[in-house]
């Protein structure tokens, strides 16, 4: 039956060929199957050590040969497709891409736990003073051939049809869109096929070709929290929330403005970037209550109907001659992907300047993690700085991330060197995933919470971008009572790890938390900016057992809320027509009815499991009448609110211009010894641009 088909098939009279079309496809089928005879090893299961592709030619040989199809019609039907699909299969089973030097051609490929792994051809091996000048010449030939081949084919692969049954089983596509794709009629849109090295094939370059790379994907994650919302007085009067001073969320908005994107609004963390800035906020005078609150009510920027209640507290600076011994551990990943110059090099930079603030009688430990953990330094003390940062200097990447393994080996050197009243801390240092052991947000959750009862805190460290697991790195930094930055320069490195030093290594309270409850004479609505995270239930803050965060020496916090005066315009709830009586009917105390609020902070020492608390009362004796009488460090910590809320797509600031959030921040830039506030305005300005306004 299949021979009448063909020979009433070469009875047929076909629709004439091109030439162009005959000569490319024999061309480009010929040129793979030199090229795969020449670059690849051998295939699994061929007994004579050949790959299917010489099988294949043998086969293909004789039969292009023969007469009825040489220079024929028929030739250009069945060559076409079959040397699109020949081609296909070679490309989809690793034919080499040459894009690289002679010397240093490589092949890239990922592990199943995405860890990198490159293999190298013994003829990859020699060195460019191995080859004479016409070897290099016949190389370089070779790889433009190789790119020609792979620009026409994975152009043809790319626009075939890419169903998830076709991806992952193998099969190919129809031999007539094929022949189409073969004879330059190509689809445009690209679809990367699952299981392929990196995102598009690569093109060797030359006269011919344009080299075209394609974004890589961006894996970072984030928690994805609701924007706070306005809250009614009547029936929800009470605000509570936990201490946060971390950082982390600035310096991550920062690197993605500086790389011209807008950030993931998911990855603003409003309260971080506010509290990221040293304001002068009045500090206690002793040790015995070691924080204040100083608030400020001044009116809305961007809201002429609210007004914005500012709270700043500065806890106790410890005077670092009486800082406490510390005993830390570097828990450094050297996993594959840390090999970028903004990850493991800066790492390591970055810990060379903390060496050099800690005391002689500190001591460091070293444990790096990369498939498996290992311990590369001993508690070793300060004084012995030489062998401490040549230890550093070693650090090399490469493997898959055992990050829960690694944890467990820092948590066993750390209570070796434990210090009695002194500092015991973890620092991790990361750029993304724990992806091998017992790696659920949940299981690492609880070891660090266990840990953290022994007095072994810790804190997280953040480097790079694309595959970083911020939601991870919080969850572990608050669980572990410590904090997390995110390094992403080495003055970064330098802020966090030297200037900072005092009140990221030594904690003077943990479990801080804040409550506020506002008087429902006076506020009909408040909406706390930012802390989304950081939320706790009414009932936490009295209760002992709740974890919050901790404050360290000198450590600043920031909190805003945005507060709707009784009988303002602004106000969104209607009256409950069946709620409790009007505010006006209720019986209060005078001395109370004239407060706007109460503010409420409770607190641990690092050394005890209850409680003490300090409140504040705030009252119009707080309020300023115009924002421009309200101190600099006021000023321009609204204007850093506002340009979070903004970044982050909250209504509330829709319609506030990034223009004013500039001038807002310029007019009360003030001294800026260290060039943060001029770093921040160009922040702005890049938002501006890249926000089109």
């Amino acid at each position: 039956m299949m021979n009448d088909e063909l020979k009433n098939l070469g009875q047929m009279t076909p629709p004439a060929p091109s030439p162009e079309a005959q000569a490319r496809a024999l061309s480009l089928a010929m040129q793979a199957f030199d090229a795969a005879e020449n670059n690849s090893a051998a295939a699994q299961g061929t007994a004579d050590h050949r790959r299917q592709s010489s099988i294949f030619n043998r086969l293909w040989s004789p039969v292009m040969n023969r007469k009825f199809l040489a220079g024929s019609a028929l030739a250009t039907l069945l060559v076409v497709p079959a040397a699109a699909f020949l081609t296909l299969e070679l490309t989809r089973n690793g034919l080499p891409v040459d894009t690289k030097t002679p010397e240093v051609a490589l092949t890239e490929s990922k592990d199943e736990r995405g860890a990198d792994i490159k293999s190298e051809s013994m003829a990859d091996k020699k060195t460019r003073s191995d080859f004479s000048a016409d070897e290099v010449d016949a190389l370089l030939k070779k790889q433009d051939q190789q790119g020609q081949v792979r620009q026409s084919f994975g152009a043809a692969r790319r626009a075939a049809p890419t169903s998830s049954a076709e991806r992952t089983d193998g099969n190919a596509p129809d031999a007539e869109s094929l022949s189409r794709q073969a004879q330059g009629v190509i689809a445009p849109a690209p679809v990367v096929e699952e299981g392929t090295v990196g995102e598009t094939p690569a093109i060797a370059p030359n006269s011919d070709t344009q080299m075209v790379q394609q974004p890589e994907e961006n894996r970072d994650r984030f928690t994805a929290e609701e924007t706070s919302r306005v809250k009614s007085v009547a029936t929800d009067p009470v605000s509570t929330f936990s201490a946060d001073v971390d950082t982390a969320s600035y310096s991550f908005v920062r690197k993605a403005l500086m790389a011209g994107e807008i950030p993931n609004h998911d990855s603003v963390r409003v309260e971080e970037m506010i509290n990221y800035f040293p304001y002068d906020w009045p500090g206690p005078e002793s040790e015995a209550e070691p924080f204040k609150a100083t608030v400020t009510v001044v009116p809305t920027p961007w809201n002429a109907n609210t007004r914005l209640m500012h709270v700043g507290i500065k806890g106790y600076d410890v005077v670092a001659a009486t800082a406490p011994r510390a005993n830390l551990v570097f828990l450094i990943d050297v996993s594959g992907s840390m090999d970028e110059p903004d990850k493991l090099p800066l790492l390591k930079s970055a810990f060379r300047l903390l060496i050099d603030k800690l005391k002689p009688e500190d001591t460091v430990s070293i444990v790096t993690y990369a498939g498996n953990a290992g311990t590369v330094l001993e508690p070793t003390a300060i004084k012995d700085k030489a062998k401490i940062l040549a230890a550093i200097d070693t650090l090399q990447p490469g493997g898959s991330t055992a990050g829960a393994q690694g944890l467990e080996a820092a948590y066993d050197l750390a209570e070796r060197a434990f210090v009695k009243g002194g500092v015991n801390r973890i620092m991790l240092a990361t750029d993304g995933d724990f992806n091998v052991g017992p790696s659920s947000d949940e299981e690492l959750k609880a070891t660090i919470e266990q840990k953290r009862k022994s007095g072994i805190f810790l804190s997280v460290l953040g480097f790079g971008r694309g595959n970083y697991n911020d939601a991870l790195m919080q969850t572990l930094a608050q669980n572990g009572n410590g904090t997390a930055s995110y390094i992403d320069t080495l003055a970064e490195a330098q802020k966090s790890l030297v200037e900072e030093a005092g009140s990221s290594l030594f904690p003077i309270a943990k479990d801080v938390k804040f409550q506020v409850e506002f008087n429902p004479l006076q506020i009909a609505e408040y909406r706390l900016i930012g802390y989304e995270t950081r939320a706790l239930k009414r009932e936490d803050f009295n209760n002992d057992r709740v974890d919050a965060g901790d404050i360290g020496s000198g450590h600043r916090v920031t909190a805003i809320y945005e507060i709707t005066p009784k009988g303002s315009p602004a106000v969104l709830n209607d009256d409950l027509r069946y709620g409790a009586a009007p505010a006006a009917q209720q019986a209060e105390p005078i001395e109370k009815s004239g407060e706007l609020a109460f503010l409420k902070i409770r607190y641990k020492k690092t050394d005890s499991d209850t409680s003490s608390l300090i409140t504040t009362p705030v009252t119009e004796e707080n309020a300023v009448p115009s924002l421009q009488q309200a101190g600099q460090d006021v000023r321009f910590s609204v204007a850093v609110a506002a340009f979070g809320q903004k970044l982050r797509g909250t209504d509330a600031v829709s319609t506030y211009p990034y223009g004013s959030i500039l001038d807002l921040a310029a007019g009360a830039k003030g001294d800026d010894p260290y060039g943060y506030r001029a770093e921040f305005l160009n922040m702005v300005r890049l938002a501006k641009s890249l926000g089109g306004e």
